[in-house]
């Protein structure tokens, strides 16, 4: 477990919008990633019937609509144990293997730090 305030301020900043994404919106999810020039893109889960994305893959799809053409990092609040293989592959797409997924519970408090591998 890593206290969120030991974080980097930017790594903390995407955990804690990821965090309020989920809360705000009542979903199981919530995700936020960091581009190349620094900006964000936050989301949730989305449950249509048509349409079923989690909040991670959410989130490097808004990065991508938006001319985002690299990730430094991505956090995921959830209660899952990891991010899923779905999940580290779509930021792996846009950011790289190496590109850091901060994984935290609903609290905020990060349990796991993997890379998209």
């Amino acid at each position: 477990m890593t206290d969120t305030t030991a974080l980097d301020p930017e790594d903390r900043k995407i955990v804690t919008l990821a965090r309020s994404a989920r809360a705000r919106n009542g979903v199981p999810e919530g995700a936020a990633v960091r581009d190349e020039t620094g900006r964000t893109y936050v989301a949730g889960t989305v449950a249509l019937d048509s349409l079923k994305l989690s909040a991670l893959r959410t989130a490097v799809a808004m990065a991508v609509a938006s001319g985002a053409t690299s990730l430094e990092a991505a956090a995921l609040v959830t209660e899952a144990e990891s991010a899923s293989p779905e999940d580290r592959a779509a930021v792996r797409d846009l950011g790289g293997p190496a590109t850091p997924v901060l994984v935290a519970g609903p609290d905020g408090t990060v349990h796991e730090t993997l890379t998209a591998g």
